[in-house]
């Protein structure tokens, strides 16, 4: 595990809400120069603590105005079965998310799609189209809500 201080632990949760402000902006919310910022926060991402920095797009100004879960149980397990499915479910682009689970089911999709109708011929001609696919159970998502994360003060 990577020693991390609480000066570090400020400056994750600065970048946390906003990753693309710059070392001398971090710097200042936390108290120190640009340079000694622009160390830690170099430190950070080789030690692999920042993993990476994302864009969060708006689906819905996209056009994508549906999410749904998926529950995916497959027929028959067996490593060359899960690996078979999760090469042809991360070639859909509609699925946003793959989670190999521990449960009821196999797997968790996150889907995006431009409404119900675009959604069932996501279901129909990819979904329920992959290898091993057995059981299905569809949660339509009403509202999303973001939670705060592990750094929250």
């Amino acid at each position: 595990m990577t020693e991390v201080d609480a000066t570090d632990l400020a400056i994750l949760r600065v970048l946390a809400t906003d990753a693309t402000r710059s070392a001398a902006d971090v710097g200042r919310a936390v108290g120190i120069g640009q340079p000694a910022a622009w160390r830690r926060i170099k430190r950070l991402t080789d030690q692999g603590v920042i993993a990476g920095r994302r864009v969060v797009l708006d689906q819905a100004a996209l056009g994508f105005g549906v999410t749904v879960f998926l529950g995916i149980k497959l027929a028959a397990k067996g490593r060359t079965g899960l690996e078979d499915f999760e090469r042809a479910v991360t070639a859909i682009p509609e699925v946003q998310l793959v989670q190999h689970v521990l449960g009821q089911f196999d797997y968790r999709l996150r889907v995006t799609a431009r409404d119900i109708s675009d959604f069932e011929r996501i279901l129909r001609r990819r979904i329920m189209t992959l290898p091993g696919v057995g059981q299905v159970e569809a949660n339509v998502m009403l509202s999303e809500e973001r939670r705060p994360g592990p750094l929250s003060a």
